[in-house]
């Protein structure tokens, strides 16, 4: 695409998204990038550079596995270490929100990045959950993630629930578990609702959840996909940019 061209696609869904009643984002590894945080499957990935680490979000590894629970454990101390932080393409989606455009964010990250950039927690819907909580396989309870790595940092590799003295782990959504299907009626509704669907840092191949842009497209809603490389969806949107996310966003969004 020249620079013209770029432009010209820049200022048409500008347009798009000030005159937009409601908007509709999912968003997924690629926002999370620019903070620091890896994909899983890409070239510089967590899974690929260490295949074992898929194991710890392997649901029936997890539980059969004492030592893969505890390698998940230290893992997460570590990551709580080194904590990152919301990035500029983060903020913009607040400043969409505050300007009255963003109506529900469905996100496939499990960081918490959203909301720590500021983002109204009730508006944010975490289809694949969130590594901000701990919850009991046994008996349900949830719990937030630093009180249960401080147990870890003391010397229990394997913190059970206090409660009942079940089996934790993080409030995510693991292979071999379902999600929620509050979360996807919920996703599924804003899709079907929306005027403009943004589609941010995520390739559209996991489903069902991909299946918001075919939903929005249906029912009327322009298609803008922002991501660094090409997705399964891209034959359906109105709109493509390509590039870093932390800088397309706050040029696409007012006040960012």
């Amino acid at each position: 695409m020249s620079t013209d061209e770029t432009r010209a696609a820049f200022e048409r869904v500008r347009g798009w998204i000030r005159d937009a009643r409601s908007v509709a984002c999912l968003t997924g590894a690629g926002i999370s990038t620019d903070s620091g945080i890896p994909d899983f499957r890409g070239p510089q990935g967590v899974w690929t550079k260490d295949p074992d680490a898929e194991k710890m979000a392997t649901l029936q590894v997890y539980v059969s596995d004492p030592e893969v629970r505890k390698k998940a454990w230290r893992w997460r101390l570590q990551t709580e270490a080194n904590k990152k932080r919301p990035n500029a393409g983060h903020q913009a989606l607040v400043d969409l929100e505050r300007a009255g455009h963003l109506h529900t964010l469905v996100t496939q990250n499990v960081d918490g990045l959203h909301q720590a950039a500021g983002s109204d927690p009730a508006r944010v819907v975490e289809i694949h959950g969130t590594l901000e909580e701990v919850e009991c396989l046994d008996c349900g309870e949830r719990a937030p993630m630093i009180r249960a790595l401080a147990r870890v940092e003391a010397g229990e590799e394997d913190p059970e629930c206090r409660s009942c003295g079940g089996m934790l782990k993080s409030a995510t959504i693991s292979f071999g578990q379902g999600l929620v299907e509050r979360d996807l009626s919920r996703a599924f509704a804003a899709a079907e609702r929306c005027d403009l669907l943004l589609a941010i840092g995520t390739t559209l191949a996991v489903y069902p959840i991909a299946s918001m842009v075919p939903i929005a497209r249906e029912a009327g809603a322009r298609i803008v996909i922002v991501n660094g490389e090409s997705t399964e969806m891209d034959p359906v949107a109105d709109a493509i940019l390509r590039g870093s996310i932390s800088e397309i966003l706050p040029a696409l969004i007012p006040g960012s």
